[in-house]
Parts: C-alpha cells; structure tokens; sequence
C-alpha cells in the first residue's frame, strides 16, 4: 500500500466534485497567487514547485493505488471517482493529464499576480485541476512564504551594513535555527531551503538534502561549531571559564569561527571573561569568537555585550566612521524577527557600532509563524470549457472585497519598465512557462539558477 499516493492526497470534499461541475464541462482552469503582503512589502519570492513535482507527481498512480484509496474514501464516507483514476492508470500509464505553467522559481514579484496556472489536457480529466489544489498550493505557499521572509530579513539587514559596514558579509548575518521547532521533516527541509534562496548559514540539515534532491546544489548552507548551553553548564557553574577555554582550544584556529552560547547564567560577566581571562587566548588563536547571547530585549543585551567586547577587546573605525570589533563578534539567536532585528541594528548604529558586529539566528520565527494567509495564498477557478466555450469563472464576495477573485484564462506579463502584472492569455508575451505536462518534468533547474534570480 502506497500511503504517499497523490490520489489520497487531498482534501475530502474534494472527492465528490467530480459530480459537481455544470453537464459537459471538458476543463477547468485554476491559478495561485498570493492576494496580500506581509512585513511591510508587497513583494514574495516564488520557490518550491519543482520539490514539489518530483516528490509527488513524477510516479504515476498504479492500481494498487486505486484500488487502496477506494477502499479508504469509500469508508471515510465519500463517492470515489474510480473510472476518471483508472481512465488515467489505463490511457496514460498513470501519469497525470494536467500542464502546470508557472513564473521562474527564485523570481521576486509583487503579490496579487498569478504565479502558477493549471489544467488538464484530456476532457474525461477536468476534474483533475481542483484534485490537485490541496497538494499543489500547500507545496507553494509554505516555502515561497519562508523564502520571503528571510528575503525581508535580508533587505533590512543588508540596509544597514550598506550604510555602516560590509554588505559583502550579508550572506552570513542570518543563521536558520528552526529545525527542531517546525512541524515535521518536510517543513525543515522546504522551509530550510526557502531561507538559503537568500543566505548561506543553517543549521537545518535536511534543507541541505532537499537542495540537493530537488534542485541539484552541491552545498546549499554552511555551519560553524557552536556550544550550546548543556556543553556549558556540564561543567558547572565554577568552571565556566573552562567551557569556554576548551571550546577555544578544540575548535580556535586561525581563520576559523565558533559560536559560544554565554548566558547561561549571567551574558555580562561571560562578556569580561572572554574580554580578560580568555583575552590573550582568543587573540592567540586567531579564531573569531562569536558569543551568544540567548535571553534578554535583545537589542539592550546585544548593544551591552558589544559595548563590554569592545571595551576588552578594542575596536577601530571602519571607512564608514562606525566601530567594529577585534577579534569577536556577537549573534543574537533568541527573540528574532524583522522588528527585533530593526531594533537591534538601529540601537548599535545609534551608538556608533557598525552592523558588522552581530549577526542573528532565528528559529520558529522564521520557518514556523507563518501560515497560508501570511500572504493570503489561494487556488482558484477562473474558467471553465462548457459545452465548447471558455466562460469565466470567479468569487465576489460582499463581505469581503480581499477575497475577490481573477477572471478568464489568466497569465503573466511584464512591462516596459520591467514590472510583473497579471492579465488574461494571449495579451502579450509570457511570463510563466511550462514546467509539468502528462506526467513529465519540463524544465529541471538547478539551485544557483534559482538563487540567482533572487539577488
């Protein structure tokens, strides 16, 4: 029994609409698009249907198949369209009749336009369309979600380090710590890949996987050994110094970095012992030593530790007029999100720091507190062939304008200025292109592609 068949793969209403659509309808015309912003921006950044196609619908369906999910729909209480699935197991070898168009994965647009279109390509087959909406834009909005938010992430970081430091650093400033706090495997990997669209550092393992599964990277993300506060505290609260002493002679190297989590009891204190017992150690080493700090308002905390390191360590003032650090750096990894991460670099410019002293690592925020209306994400109808003839298909609710949806064939355009807008077929040249048909990957792009097209 395959429990990972795409026939089981959607919602339970969506199992007798089959019976549902107007006599002699022979297609249905579906589109995504993410109908309102978040963060403060209008823009998103598209990513996760080629995952999404080779998971799930590069195995055609068999009749074990078949015959297994009627078996469960039919107890769980809902008709089972047996004849359309084996109509497709016997005319098509089990792969799907549908063509999914869609704009370049890694692309940056503005939302309100239509990312992805599909429809089936045989008429006994309409039905497939609205099937497939469950899977198909929970594949989309999940990481094409994350992947904007750690984009937002970006540009406000990068808005400092432009102003007050390196912007070469960028890839390194936010770290991905959510691995243990997302709701399953999947969601580490898809949400983890999301957030290395845009930097380089993770700790999510399975996003390396997934990247290189999906999308052919080599290395996605990269990591450095950090403590965490158990290989503190193991050693009680007498010996802290020690934790940290052994953490500097296993891993401190010239040109090497290590993080060191340093509140387990008082951050202030750990500060003056890497700035006075560890000083001459650490500058021996020649490793940078990134301390952690993890409890506290973390731009209060941040601003205080770099102001005790500078004072043990000195700094000099980069060609921006800010000061930065010798030999040590701070990264905030408790409480992150695009206003903490405002507040903190706005409080270290404020009192002349530059934003190359602290990096961020964020967990939950990042790859959990999202949902499908973060951005408002929605498959719709927009047109229907009955009885030969395209007509419009669409949503106006009264109570609601938000929920308004698109009309007709729809596609992607672009301006004269560069600018996607979103318009019926045929208008002009288009912006989407053909990534699945009948059961075959089309266009299989590989990671630095993608990630290209989002800087």
């Amino acid at each position: 029994m395959n429990f990972d068949t795409i026939i089981l793969d959607s919602d339970s209403y969506k199992y007798s609409q089959f019976l549902q659509y107007p006599k002699n309808t022979t297609n249905v015309f579906s589109y995504i698009e993410a109908r309102g912003y978040s963060w403060g921006v209008d823009k998103h950044v598209f990513f996760g249907l080629q995952a999404f196609i080779k998971q799930y619908l590069l195995t055609p369906i068999t009749q074990e198949d078949i015959d297994f999910a009627e078996e469960i729909i039919t107890a769980h209480g809902e008709p089972f369209n047996r004849e359309g699935w084996q109509y497709i197991l016997d005319t098509y070898n089990g792969k799907l009749p549908v063509v999914i168009r869609a704009v370049p994965e890694g692309t940056v647009l503005k939302t309100h336009n239509v990312l992805v279109t599909i429809e089936a390509t045989d008429p006994k087959c309409f039905w497939l369309t609205s099937f497939l909406e469950t899977a198909l834009l929970r594949a989309i909005w999940y990481p094409t979600t994350v992947a904007t938010n750690s984009y937002v992430s970006k540009q406000i970081i990068l808005n400092f380090l432009e102003k007050t430091g390196d912007p070469s650093s960028i890839d390194f400033k936010l770290h991905d710590f959510g691995a243990r706090g997302v709701s399953s495997k999947e969601s580490a990997g898809l949400g983890g890949m999301g957030h290395l669209l845009n930097f380089l550092g993770t700790d999510t393992v399975t996003a390396l996987l997934y990247a290189r599964k999906f999308y052919n990277a080599d290395m996605a993300g990269f990591s450095i050994p950090a403590m965490e506060h158990s290989t503190v505290t193991s050693w009680g609260r007498e010996n802290e110094v020690e934790s940290y002493r052994n953490m500097l002679r296993t891993f401190g190297r010239e040109g090497t970095i290590l993080a060191c989590v340093s509140d387990s009891y008082d951050i202030y204190n750990a500060c003056e012992l890497w700035g006075t017992v560890l000083k001459d150690e650490v500058i021996k080493s020649g490793a940078t030593v990134v301390v952690r700090p993890d409890s506290g308002v973390p731009e209060e905390v941040v601003l205080k530790c770099v102001e005790i390191l500078g004072k043990n360590f000195g700094y000099t003032k980069n060609s921006k007029g800010y000061n930065v650090l010798n030999n040590v750096r701070v990264i905030q990894g408790d409480g992150i999100n695009q206003e903490t991460i405002q507040k903190i670099l706005e409080n270290l410019v404020k009192h002349g720091w530059s934003a190359d002293n602290v990096a961020f690592g964020q967990g939950g925020a990042l790859l959990q507190q999202v949902n499908r209306d973060t951005l408002k994400f929605a498959m719709k109808c927009s047109a229907a062939l009955i009885d030969g003839t395209w007509v419009d298909v669409y949503k106006d609710p009264i109570t609601d304008q938000g929920k308004k949806s698109k009309k007709g064939r729809l596609d992607l355009f672009k301006d004269e200025d560069g600018n996607f807008f979103s318009g019926r077929e045929d208008w002009m040249p288009s912006q989407l292109r053909t990534v699945y048909k009948n059961g075959e990957l089309l266009i299989d792009e590989n990671w630095e592609t993608i990630k290209a097209r989002v800087k």
